[in-house]
């Protein structure tokens, strides 16, 4: 008899081969089921079994207990540093041993372009999953009212485009003589 992890709960057909995704992430589809690119829909049985990736060891040591500090994904794509002495029991739907977590959040570097809208200088902001987004220096978020503040001004940039700036200009090469 197979194992039961390989069984889909929906139809009791067997899973079929792990695959993996245009963003990396790998699943395991019922064998009953497939995606249909053209149309963005599943068709037959909709079952995924996402596969959680494994944690990187990380040269870095918990500031609570001194063990090692371990760098792992979320299903979602949310990066966070947290302590390999830890865990999560899902039946008492808490954690067990060290309890130390760092999420990583994206990080910001000043342009110097001015915002179409209001004028103030624009930010280059890198998400943790390391997309990237030219957003007034004003921008910001009000977690209790749950609204954008300041200038709202965005534009997502593409995968290779870099913002124009007369910053670093010093650091490009001579040109010839």
């Amino acid at each position: 008899m197979s194992d039961s992890k390989d069984i889909c709960p929906k139809c009791s057909a067997p899973l079929g081969d792990i695959t993996e995704t245009q963003t990396g992430k790998k699943l395991r589809r019922c064998s009953t089921g497939s995606w249909n690119s053209e149309t963005r829909q599943a068709q037959g049985c909709d079952y995924v079994l996402w596969i959680q990736a494994e944690a990187k060891q990380l040269d870095e040591k918990c500031p609570k207990c001194g063990s090692n500090l371990v760098l792992q994904e979320t299903r979602f794509g949310k990066k966070m540093k947290k302590c390999s002495a830890g865990s999560w029991d899902k039946e008492a739907k808490k954690a067990i041993g060290c309890d130390f977590v760092e999420w990583i959040n994206g990080n910001t570097e000043a342009l110097d372009i001015d915002c179409p809208e209001c004028g103030k200088k624009l930010v280059l902001f890198t998400t943790s999953t390391g997309k990237k987004m030219e957003k007034c220096s004003t921008a910001g978020w009000d977690s209790k009212e749950r609204v954008a503040t300041g200038c709202t001004y965005v534009r997502w940039l593409k995968p290779g485009e870099v913002p124009v700036s007369s910053a670093g200009e010093e650091f490009l090469p001579q040109e010839p003589a």
